[in-house]
């Protein structure tokens, strides 16, 4: 492997993200060790170099812990879920080892708050309700609006038509393969919010139990904003960390 794959994606970028889905789908458990730099470094064709820098990212991330002299091991979970969205890509991943539980299958409705933050000129949206879990626990409750023309899109999925369908797709990665131009950005707030009895049911918590809620719209290449998704977490089963860098401009 070059310093870039086909796809241009760096190299270093390419082993940190095959080890962190060989964690997240549990095939290091624990305290496992991964595979040594020089193991690495043969199986990506890569130098030592460019496997250590995959290691920093992940050390940052909390996936992975290092001890001198006896190698790099798989960070206990802690029975939380922990992610580092860093990309769209990041929030796509979320169908590698989490499914979604429909709650309310995908309809039409009038909701002239959601239809305004989609900017649509009608008060029509398309809703869908769904429970998002990890190994069998449930740590996230979404409800998506959409704007009409990406419903449509998703015609073919009959999961988000039926109560109770399992899926391990996310809906960002549905309507990127189906729309005429791809997602591309997401705007993002983070607030908290008190349990209401809907969102205890689904979360197994108590009513007025804080949840971290996280609202994201996102957007097309055009700057079409075609899906609105507001999220309420679990904050004892789900773990949020970004990483900021310095404007080096």
């Amino acid at each position: 492997m070059n310093s870039k794959d086909q796809s241009g994606e760096a190299a270093y970028k390419v082993v940190a993200r095959e080890l962190r889905q060989g964690i997240l789908q549990r095939r290091y458990a624990d305290g496992t060790r991964l595979p040594t730099e020089a193991e690495l470094a043969t199986e990506y064709q890569v130098s030592r170099q460019t496997v250590r820098r995959a290691f920093h990212d992940l050390v940052a991330e909390g996936m992975v812990y290092r001890v001198p002299g006896r190698g790099t091991f798989a960070a206990p979970r802690d029975g939380q879920y922990l992610r580092q969205f860093g990309s769209i890509e990041d929030l796509m991943g979320l169908s590698l080892d989490t499914q979604l539980e429909v709650l309310r299958p995908l309809r039409r409705q009038v909701d002239i708050e959601s239809a305004s933050r989609l900017r649509l000129d009608s008060d029509v949206v398309h809703t869908v309700v769904f429970r998002r879990t990890h190994f069998g626990d449930s740590f996230c409750h979404t409800t998506v609006h959409l704007h009409p023309a990406a419903a449509a899109a998703l015609d073919d999925v009959p999961e988000l038509g039926q109560e109770g369908a399992v899926s391990d797709a996310t809906i960002i990665g549905l309507l990127d393969t189906r729309l005429p131009s791809p997602i591309a950005e997401a705007e993002q707030s983070i607030t908290a919010a008190a349990a209401e009895r809907t969102l205890a049911d689904a979360l197994g918590c108590q009513v007025g139990d804080p949840l971290l809620r996280v609202d994201r719209t996102y957007l097309t290449t055009d700057l079409q904003p075609v899906e609105l998704a507001i999220n309420h977490f679990l904050p004892e089963q789900y773990s949020y960390r970004v990483k900021l860098r310095r404007n080096t401009h």
